[in-house]
């Protein structure tokens, strides 16, 4: 059989050809490299910087992407410890509360002794409480019974919870003097809801419910301004259950505590609604 052989590339030539293959691939590399994400490249702190800038223009968007990227590039020192808090900060702002929630949990657990860890507390309050329901829903609440209401207040629930360990752990803190005018704010606004269902439970003749909720109250939010209102809804279940003896001493704390209260003038107190309120859109009855 006859073997046909290829023509012998020259050295020159073949020197040649692997220089220009050479080339081409470092070029294609330098190509790559500047049109690449500046944040894959950027030194630490001038990656931070660029991070905190975004996040004082208020570019959330943008320093969240810079923060997480600081973060998974350089993953220790305090420049990612701070990037942490200000991450979760940005996804706070930028409307990511679960995100958000996610990070600062993170941040507390993997550094307890950190110099900032009690914005970290205050920060996961902050997070809950603008969770909890909008501003036409807490001016207009619907009464709503059983388990249903009380879980719409989780998130205030446990904003208060957040905003109690921040104070407990660091009583000192400069975040502490808001944390507990916030506490005031959602004591009393859970304890209005507890109040709102039971005044629902008595319009509707359930007057074991609505003992069990004005005692809640009571028992819970007892310096809560809507404890009154426990307290006479408390004792008018008590008349219309035939409890007289547990009505007269209701009463009595009542008269003590709230000598004002327009229970205390008028007995019918709470009344139900006009069928005229109940139209109105917002109003909170049906």
């Amino acid at each position: 059989m006859r073997v046909t052989k290829l023509p012998a590339v020259p050295t020159s030539a073949l020197k040649v050809l692997i220089v220009l293959v050479l080339a081409l691939t470092m070029s294609a590399c330098s190509w790559f490299r500047h049109n690449g994400d500046p944040l894959d490249t950027l030194p630490l702190p001038q990656l931070y910087a660029k991070a905190h800038n975004d996040l004082m223009h208020a570019d959330y968007s943008a320093a969240e992407k810079a923060y997480q990227r600081l973060i998974a590039r350089f993953p220790s020192g305090p420049f990612n410890q701070q990037a942490q808090l200000e991450l979760a900060y940005a996804q706070y702002k930028n409307n990511k509360p679960d995100d958000a929630y996610s990070t600062v949990n993170r941040f507390i657990k993997a550094n307890p002794l950190n110099d900032h860890v009690d914005y970290a507390y205050y920060l996961r309050g902050l997070i809950n409480f603008d969770r909890t329901s909008g501003v036409i829903e807490r001016a207009f609440a619907s009464e709503r019974t059983g388990a249903q209401t009380r879980r719409d207040q989780g998130f205030n629930l446990k904003a208060f919870d957040d905003f109690s360990e921040l104070t407990r752990r660091f009583p000192d803190s400069a975040y502490s003097a808001d944390a507990r005018q916030r506490m005031i704010y959602l004591r009393n606004v859970l304890a209005q809801f507890e109040v709102n269902v039971a005044d629902f439970y008595i319009r509707n003749k359930a007057y074991v419910a609505a003992a069990d909720r004005a005692q809640y109250v009571i028992e819970h939010y007892q310096e809560s301004p809507q404890a009154g209102d426990a307290l006479a809804i408390l004792c008018r279940s008590y008349l219309a259950l035939g409890q007289k003896d547990l009505a007269a001493q209701t009463r009595s704390v009542l008269v003590l505590n709230y000598p004002d209260h327009p229970y205390l003038k008028d007995p019918k107190w709470p009344h139900s609604p006009s069928m005229l309120r109940k139209m109105i859109p917002f109003s909170g009855h049906y």
